[in-house]
């Protein structure tokens, strides 16, 4: 499934993804930042929760060089229909979300997003590499190392001691 794939990147900070709008985003801007990486849906029964708690934690944060970034995923039931501006829209409305939502990608199979693969070779999960369903979290230190792979079911607020661990680490 993938899991002895090597990945040549050794920080996340050495990809580029894009945005709802298209346009090339350099992750190299967030060095020096604590990240949290999800794969967000609207539809899904993890979506109340999951959003609710991730503005919670970006708002806590954000001012102590923490970031979320959001990757819509249809992958799983279809549960995220709609385009990228779309899940932007929901999220920003709905859960008042100001963390980047950034254009949908695949986390899974062969057409996987880059940044993917690199954070599943960086750390596998209970079914090895492959991402089980919405909302699983990875949280990259400073430095652009995934550090944590937390599951659908771990609430954001439930990974606060880590991500402040990881905020005051160097």
């Amino acid at each position: 499934m993938g899991a002895s794939k090597s990945v040549p990147q050794k920080s996340i900070h050495e990809f580029t993804v894009k945005d709802i709008k298209g346009k090339d985003v350099d992750l190299s801007m967030y060095k020096g930042n604590v990240l949290l990486v999800v794969n967000v849906a609207s539809k899904c029964g993890f979506t109340s929760t999951n959003y609710t708690q991730l503005t919670q934690l970006y708002n806590q944060y954000k001012d102590k060089g923490f970031e979320v970034l959001a990757f819509p995923c249809n992958q799983f039931l279809k549960q995220e229909p709609g385009t990228s501006q779309e899940a932007q829209e929901f999220a920003c409305t709905r859960f008042q979300a100001e963390y980047p939502i950034f254009q949908k990608v695949r986390v899974n199979g062969p057409d996987t997003a880059p940044v993917y693969k690199f954070l599943k070779a960086s750390k596998r999960g209970f079914l090895g590499s492959r991402i089980k369903w919405n909302f699983t979290k990875f949280l990259v230190d400073k430095d652009g190392k995934v550090i944590h792979r937390y599951g659908s079911t771990t609430p954001p607020l439930s990974i606060k001691a880590d991500i402040e661990k990881a905020i005051s680490e160097n």
